[in-house]
């Protein structure tokens, strides 16, 4: 049996880019598909894509090379999850690392980064610290 969570998600990316592998595969969900896409979009990971339908959908998701500053993905850490949920209102978005990260928040528009959330003048669940 494999579990799916975000949690699993984030600590297969986590292993795969410790252990120095260039492709990672998770089971796929719309809200890991979205995760992925904030990721790529703020450059830590190369690519991925999605295939599969339903319970035999999976996402790959593609690691950037380590070059000579290092691995562009440093840590993940999911904040919120089932038994505690972390809320951030918009004046209250958190900063990683004193912005050097960023802050995956889950608003009413869809999955965003924390400066796009502040820039939109939106909330919401904090799903997870990047770095």
């Amino acid at each position: 049996m494999t579990s799916d969570t975000i949690a699993d998600m984030l600590t297969r990316i986590r292993n795969a880019n410790t252990a120095h592998h260039r492709v990672v595969e998770v089971p796929a969900s719309r809200m890991k598909v979205e995760i992925a896409r904030v990721l790529q979009e703020e450059g830590f990971i190369e690519a991925f894509a999605h295939s599969g339908e339903g319970a035999d959908a999976t996402l790959t998701i593609t690691l950037k090379p380590g070059g000579a500053k290092g691995r562009a993905l440093s840590g993940l850490r999911r904040i919120s999850r089932p038994g505690l949920r972390v809320y951030a209102r918009k004046s209250e978005i958190p900063r990683v690392l004193g912005g050097l990260g960023i802050a995956i928040i889950s608003t009413s528009h869809g999955l965003m980064t924390g400066r796009a959330a502040q820039r939109a003048g939106l909330g919401g669940e904090v799903v997870a610290y990047v770095w």
